[in-house]
Formats: structure tokens, C-alpha cells, sequence
């Protein structure tokens, strides 16, 4: 079986807030560290009710520092809200802090909306730099070279694994050119997948960092021990896409029974697009799920992203995963 591993968007439920969020995150690391997951992933969102990610390089050390061998990193950093030189020395401090466990996912969409794209003093045309900005990234993470008249300190000389996170045939052709991992948000945005795995697969060129392709998709996985109570838990995350496309986001809402019924159609139809790389089901059609995922794809990697409202469900989902 391919690898599995766990994207963690630290949600802030109903009722709850970002301290209860951080508690069940690193009690999550910890478990799925146990059940043989390979990475635990945070991923930078700002402005979002639901999420408590937005500091994520603070988060990951949070996470790295409670646990022993799962490799933690960003799933990813939004590149052009950032100077380069200040993600190389932040993850040049966590690449020190735990030497061999940090990896650094980079995306170049806003994470956020345009409102909060301009909070955050990003222009609207930032994300044209981003091919420019991983190279620069890329660059104060090698040996400093003589007379070099910036460096990232802590950060030049250290192994801090590189991908390319993306939706689309953009990020495919960059990863490909630059010899990186390749990392697809196939769970929720799947539409360009087949498209930006051939793209990066013909067009790969090998680097100090790669040999060969190495793709990883996003897939959602609720799991529980009847098919009925998974797809109950289900409508959490459903609910979170409504209302955020309804303008209405917010924490995240606990299961609703019967929920789909309520919607409209073109409601149903969006969401089966959206969330077509969601699995729900015993572990049985959990492990029949995912099989299928990777014999239709040839993915490298799974990375399994669930938004359940409930924290001991959600570690009983991520157990059934592993499990299957």
C-alpha cells in the first residue's frame, strides 16, 4: 500500500475556538504518528472562521514538538504572501529544531479572499512572481556561497524538502520544470487533476532533490463503523461548503441529519464536482476507495484531509483509514 498521510486544516468548531483547535491537533499527530501515517500537514488560511492554521510555521513547530518521527510541514505556505528570505528562515528554524522532519509545501494562491489579500499587503498581481519566488526560496536554502550578500540564517546548507502544491496545470509545469514533488488539492478541487498528473509526468525533469514524479493527491475520508454514520459525519464538511458559498462561512457545524435533502440542486451538483475524491464508508469501502483512487491515478502518496466535528470521531476515521 502507498503511504498515507494527514492534511490538517485545524478547525475550529461550533462552540469551540483555536485553543481547543491546536489541542486536538497535536493529540491527532499523535495518533496518527502511531498509526503509521508519514506527514502531518497544516495549511496557511487566513480570515476563515473555521480554520486556526494561519500561523502556520508557529503551528508546525507546536505539533513537531509534541511528537517524535512523523515528518510535520505546510500543506502549504502561500509563497507570494510572503518575502522569501523570511519562509527560509522560518523553516530554516524548524529544519534545526527537528532536523529531518520538516518539509514545505508552497502554493501561490491567496488563501483567502481579495479583501484579505490586500490585508495582508499582498498586490493583486503576487502570484505572477511565483515561479520567481521558489527559486529565490530555493536558492537561501543551499550552502552560502563567498561573499553571498544575503543568506537565510538559520536555513542555508539545511534539508528542507521542497513541493509544489496546486489545482491546476500551472503548478503541474512548475513542479515538473524544477524537479519537485508534485501536490494535488484533488479534494476539492479535482476538475484539472488527470490533466496537471500528465502534464507533470511527461514533463519532469530530474533534480538534486528528485529522480523521478512523485505525485500526491488530497482525497477526504470519513470513515466509521456503518456507512450511515459516515456519511452523517459527512455533512459537516458539506455544510462548510454551502456557507461559504452562500457568503455565509463560519466554525464548523456539527452533522446535520438528512442534510442533502435541504439542498438545491445545482447545491448537489456543485458539491459532487467539488468533492469527488471523497471516500465515505466502512473501513472495508474506505481501503475499496482509495485502491481505486490510486489505480486510477498511479498516485505516489496519498494525503487524507477530514473535517469532522467531533475530535473522537475524527481520530476513529483516521485509525479506520490507516487501518484499511
Amino acid at each position: 500500500m502507498i503511504p498515507l498521510s494527514v492534511l490538517d486544516l485545524a478547525p475550529i468548531i461550533e462552540g469551540g475556538d483555536a485553543s481547543q483547535s491546536f489541542r486536538n491537533s497535536l493529540d491527532l499527530a499523535r495518533h496518527a504518528e502511531r498509526w503509521g501515517y508519514r506527514r502531518f500537514w497544516l495549511a496557511e488560511h487566513h480570515n476563515i472562521p473555521s480554520v486556526a492554521s494561519a500561523a502556520t510555521a508557529v503551528l508546525i513547530a507546536h505539533v513537531a514538538g509534541g511528537t517524535s518521527t512523523i515528518r510535520v510541514g505546510a500543506g502549504g505556505i502561500m509563497l507570494p504572501n510572503h518575502p522569501p528570505l523570511v519562509i527560509a528562515e522560518q523553516f530554516g528554524t524548524l529544519a534545526s529544531l527537528f532536523p529531518g522532519r520538516i518539509d514545505l509545501g508552497l502554493g501561490r494562491a491567496p488563501g483567502s479572499d481579495q479583501v484579505t489579500a490586500r490585508a495582508l499587503r499582498r498586490s493583486p498581481a503576487a502570484g505572477d512572481a511565483f515561479p520567481q519566488d521558489v527559486l529565490e526560496l530555493m536558492a537561501y536554502f543551499r550552502p552560502a556561497e563567498p561573499g553571498q550578500a544575503v543568506r537565510a540564517v538559520p536555513g542555508a546548507g539545511l534539508d528542507v524538502p521542497i513541493w509544489i502544491l496546486g489545482s491546476s496545470l500551472f503548478g503541474a509545469q512548475l513542479s515538473a520544470a524544477l524537479g519537485l514533488p508534485f501536490a494535488f488539492a484533488s479534494h476539492f478541487a479535482p476538475a484539472m487533476l488527470d490533466q496537471a498528473l500528465e502534464i507533470y509526468r511527461a514533463q519532469f525533469q530530474p533534480s538534486e532533490q528528485l529522480a523521478e514524479p512523485y505525485a500526491m493527491l488530497g482525497v477526504n475520508v470519513f470513515a466509521a463503523e456503518t456507512e450511515a454514520e459516515a456519511r452523517r459525519l459527512f455533512t459537516s464538511l458539506q455544510q462548510a461548503f454551502i456557507n461559504l458559498r452562500r457568503g455565509r462561512p463560519g466554525p464548523l457545524k456539527p452533522p446535520e441529519d438528512g442534510f442533502e435533502q435541504t439542498l438545491a440542486p445545482f447545491e448537489r451538483a456543485m458539491l459532487a464536482d467539488m468533492l469527488s475524491y471523497t471516500v465515505v464508508g466502512t473501513g472495508e469501502q474506505v481501503r475499496e476507495g482509495l485502491a481505486a483512487i490510486v489505480e486510477r491515478t498511479g498516485a505516489n502518496e496519498l494525503m487524507i484531509a477530514a473535517q469532522i466535528y467531533d475530535h473522537a470521531a475524527r481520530l476513529a476515521s483516521y485509525e479506520i483509514a490507516a487501518g484499511a
